[in-house]
């Protein structure tokens, strides 16, 4: 911040810049300021100011300040053609509990890749439709889409929370064909965990038991 006070002409990036650190550090309050005070000084966004201002609305869980920027987004034109930016506005709407709304910009999408996906299926799973969630995962997978290691984990999540044991080995087998066992320590914690609320104790120790690293 005191770089950017000595900084006499200010532009986009300078103020993005900005942005982006307050959002990144917790601090989405300071981050929308920023946000506000540059467009009161005639800096129009780019699409990572935009992308930074959404994060901080979901960190701090803002939807009037979300629908704002998606209001200005709509009317630029951006989410046609930057699906990063159209996936950061999903993910906003989705940790906001806004999960109707995500849903819709998620089926505008032309487009959808592993983050538009495991942004939709963590909203779900977050706020306690663990089944919708899994319902997701299905779908994307009939789509084609791979998914990566933050997919898994939240399915893994919604299979213990559902008891669903048999979909929650469908994943366990996934994540040994594709060698993620021993690349991720995090995927092994929730395999067991998920056996675990399963009840089924049995497959839980065998998969502790198979673990490389073992954690607290």
């Amino acid at each position: 911040k005191q770089a950017f006070d000595n900084i006499r002409v200010r532009d986009v990036v300078s103020w993005t810049a900005l942005i982006i650190g307050y959002s990144e550090y917790g601090q989405g309050e300071k981050a929308l300021e920023y946000f506000d005070q540059m467009q009161a000084e005639g800096v129009s966004p780019n699409a990572i100011t935009f992308m930074a201002s959404l994060k901080a609305c979901g960190g701090i869980q803002t939807t009037s300040k979300g629908r704002d920027i998606h209001a200005e987004i709509e009317r630029q034109g951006l989410l046609e053609r930057n699906l990063v930016l159209a996936n950061t506005l999903i993910d906003m709407y989705a940790k906001c509990g806004c999960l109707t709304i995500a849903h819709q910009v998620f089926e505008k999408l032309y487009v959808r890749d592993v983050v538009s996906w495991t942004s939709m299926i963590a909203g779900y799973y977050e706020y306690g439709y663990s089944g919708e969630a899994l319902s997701f995962f299905e779908q994307m997978h009939y789509e084609g889409i791979v998914p990566n290691v933050v997919t898994l984990v939240c399915c893994l999540k919604a299979c213990g929370n559902l008891g669903a044991m048999n979909k929650g080995e469908e994943i366990y087998l996934e994540i040994l064909r594709r060698g993620l066992l021993e690349e991720d320590q995090t995927l092994g914690n929730m395999v067991i965990s998920m056996y675990s609320k399963c009840g089924s104790l049995t497959r839980a120790r065998e998969v502790f038991d198979k673990l490389q690293v073992r954690s607290a």
